[in-house]
């Protein structure tokens, strides 16, 4: 079970940082973006730690509050989540 979480955990992170990146550059480009449920979503199922650090990194949703107080409390749901499932 431990390994199978732990892949998780890399692969929707993974998948949580390029889609946030590609959302930004999406943006620069006024082409069509990523809604932002989806990236709530990616979140909410173990990737907010992906989408934080790229949200930062990439300088990409820092001024909508949503993601701003958002994303960090996912992050500390998901940390609730893995714990839970690595005990």
């Amino acid at each position: 079970m431990v390994k199978i979480v732990a892949l998780w955990f890399a692969i929707i992170n993974i998948i949580g940082y390029i889609v946030m990146s590609e959302d930004k550059d999406k943006a620069r480009g006024r082409r069509e973006r990523v809604p932002e449920k989806t990236l709530f979503l990616l979140a909410a199922i173990g990737g907010a730690l992906g989408v934080m650090t790229a949200m930062y990194r990439r300088r990409h949703k820092t001024r909508h509050l949503s993601f701003v107080i958002g994303i960090p409390v996912l992050v500390l749901l998901n940390v609730l989540m893995y714990s839970y499932f690595l005990q």
